[in-house]
């Protein structure tokens, strides 16, 4: 007998229910593949929101995990440690040159506060202006630059101190900077909204404005990075660097980490016992992300997710041309939204039903974030699923 109806009443009776789940007891992965607890095989374009670019047990990172975990697994920051300091390096060669410091924590809103934190240390000032339909995490410093009023709205009064403009108009920005704005956060890619890429030549000008006001320009690659576009980092698409850069996710072949990277004299504005993190840069992470980025460099991940995604894109345009139901195709590298007229809700559980895992935005996107380790056969059994699915 199966044991799943055990498995969904202990998470229905003891588990917080704030997530909408799906009819399906998830219990092994490999690549792009994951299997439930009846043995029925999906193909994965959710990857734990965009976390597993190397795939679900990558053997290079399982190995990672094993050998570190039998040397040593935790290690405080005041202490040094060899797969630390090994990773804050690794990350200095992969981001926009220079930007050479990093802070280790453990997840992609706790990377947005390191951030919102070194901006107003560094200058002085209070104010973050942030972007309409913009996501940054759910912790009440993060939750206060996130535009959404539905996750916003419970959880008032928020951290004060933050503007929204309209993502893609500079000129808004240069408007709303005033003499206490200390920093301009933008995701060059928004995740949450639907796959929306920054308009040619917007980072630019950001970057020219917050140059011009003396006001530092914050990205949040959160979801974004470690290939997920098609470059190491979507800021490259456009040849825009920051002074601050926030990034998780992707960065640990799913093991919980965040990382905030800035330029030098941004990052040691910050005093020593002014910020930490308990189990940020623990051994077990930095060794899996080590790992991870050694992966996504020799597979040549970027690149791969830049034709795999060519390659989906067009195949989701064939099915917006022959069905009613697509209104927009998105996508930069394998970072696709899928923009529906109407709810996305019955298309995503006759998904499940046909084996693919997909993701939603808001109440009509499809969004795909598929490991980058995805193999063309399942991009088309993806896209064909897809075609089924929409089909009017």
């Amino acid at each position: 007998m199966s044991d799943v109806p055990r498995y969904v009443y202990l998470e229905d009776t003891f588990e917080a229910q704030t997530y909408a789940k799906r009819p399906v007891v998830i219990v092994r992965g490999k690549g792009a593949l994951l299997w439930d607890a009846e043995g029925r095989e999906y193909i994965d374009c959710v990857a734990g929101h965009g976390v597993s670019i190397t795939g679900h047990c990558h053997p290079k990172i399982v190995e990672a995990i094993k050998m570190q975990a039998e040397k040593l697994i935790t290690c405080s920051g005041i202490l040094y440690n060899d797969v630390r300091a090994e990773l804050v390096e690794k990350i200095a060669k992969i981001v926009p040159k220079g930007l050479t410091r990093s802070f280790l924590s453990n997840s992609g809103t706790e990377a947005v506060e390191c951030a919102i934190k070194v901006a107003r240390r560094y200058t002085g000032k209070k104010e973050i202006i942030a972007m309409t339909k913009g996501f940054h995490g759910r912790t009440l410093g993060a939750l206060s630059a996130t535009w959404e009023k539905k996750y916003r709205e419970p959880f008032e009064p928020l951290v004060p101190g933050f503007n929204h403009v309209r993502f893609g108009d500079a000129e808004e920005v240069r408007e709303a900077i005033n003499e206490n704005t200390a920093a301009v956060l933008v995701e060059p890619v928004q995740g949450e909204a639907g796959v929306n890429p920054a308009p040619d030549g917007y980072l630019k000008e950001l970057r020219e404005i917050c140059d011009e006001k003396d006001v530092l320009l914050i990205f949040d690659e959160v979801q974004t990075g470690f290939g997920r576009t098609g470059e190491m980092f979507a800021c490259m698409h456009w040849g825009v660097t920051p002074d601050i850069m926030t990034m998780a996710k992707g960065i640990a072949g799913g093991v919980p980490m965040g990382a905030t990277v800035a330029k030098e004299e941004v990052m040691n504005s910050l005093k020593e016992s002014e910020h930490a993190s308990t189990f940020g840069g623990n051994p077990l992470a930095c060794a899996t992300a080590n790992a991870t980025i050694d992966v996504i460099i020799e597979e040549k991940l970027p690149q791969r997710s830049k034709e795999l995604g060519l390659h989906l894109k067009g195949k989701l345009e064939t099915i917006r041309e022959n069905s009613k139901a697509v209104k927009e195709v998105r996508a930069l590298g394998l970072m696709i939204g899928v923009e529906l007229r109407f709810r996305v809700k019955d298309y995503v559980l006759k998904s499940l039903e046909k084996g693919l895992l997909v993701l939603t935005s808001g109440l009509t996107i499809l969004r795909l974030l598929p490991p980058l380790v995805i193999e063309k056969e399942q991009i088309d059994k993806t896209a064909e699923i897809l075609a089924e699915v929409l089909e009017t």
